[in-house]
């Protein structure tokens, strides 16, 4: 793959993944929405706007499909995710990877979730149900599309799991994933012929509990669900040759 757009690249991930796609040598072009300073090819259109996107499409390669709009209420991104990926077809982009999330799966499988998995309703969140929606779309069409789920991202600087809050069960725990190894699993998605259509999941090798992350609230009650939110990883390693950089959660 010679020419590349990635979409969401100001986000938490595509802001730490373009630097990195740039240093591989790729040719990389960035949809946003407002100018801004960067050493990828910038274009300026809207997701929701299908009228831009064929100028962000023309010429490329592949498209990684990272860009999302978070709203628990009212999902936008199916929509303007298939118009990305009409606009990617009727260009004849070769390759579309979607970004997608470990929480599309169900609490209750009683093992860490498989791509194969049923998937949650997730009735009371737009975000959510949308993400496995656009997920099933993108399947249906005639191109090749390749999915990773994603664990929570953490690295780089990012404060996200500074910022997080909820009330967690000391015992439940959080399957992370550095962006270092997002980045290279995207890469390797992105040049490994043969998964048209396949879902893989991608996690660090240790899950780590919400007590030791600090993020806890006391309790004598039972963890219900001990594997909610584990993925089974194995997949991507079977299918790719992945190996994780950081495979387990270092604290920066």
């Amino acid at each position: 793959m010679k020419k590349v757009l990635v979409t969401g690249a100001t986000g938490n991930v595509g802001s730490r993944f373009v630097p990195r796609l740039l240093a591989k040598g790729y040719g990389v072009r960035i949809l946003v929405r407002h100018a801004i300073a960067s050493a990828a090819e910038v274009v300026i259109g809207d997701l929701n706007d299908a009228g831009t996107l064929p100028a962000a499409v023309t010429g490329v390669d592949a498209v990684i499909h990272i860009a999302a709009a978070y709203d628990p209420v009212k999902d936008t991104n199916l929509s303007a995710s298939l118009s990305l990926a009409h606009a990617a077809i009727a260009a004849g982009v070769q390759r579309f990877i979607f970004v997608s999330t470990a929480r599309v799966y169900r609490p209750d499988y009683g093992r860490p979730a498989r791509e194969d998995d049923k998937l949650a309703t997730h009735e009371d969140n737009a975000y959510f149900a949308g993400k496995i929606a656009t997920e099933q779309a993108l399947l249906s069409l005639k191109m090749d599309t390749r999915i990773l789920r994603l664990g929570f991202v953490y690295g780089d600087g990012d404060d996200h799991l500074a910022r997080m809050k909820g009330n967690f069960h000391p015992d439940a725990k959080l399957h992370m994933i550095h962006h270092k190894d997002v980045a290279q699993a995207l890469i390797l998605l992105l040049n490994t012929d043969g998964l048209n259509g396949e879902i893989f999941n991608l996690g660090d090798d240790a899950p780590v509990r919400f007590k030791e992350l600090g993020l806890s609230t006391p309790t004598t009650e039972p963890l219900k669900y001990p594997f909610e939110g584990i993925m089974d990883t194995s997949k991507l390693r079977d299918r790719t040759g992945f190996r994780l950089l950081v495979p387990t959660y270092q604290k920066e």
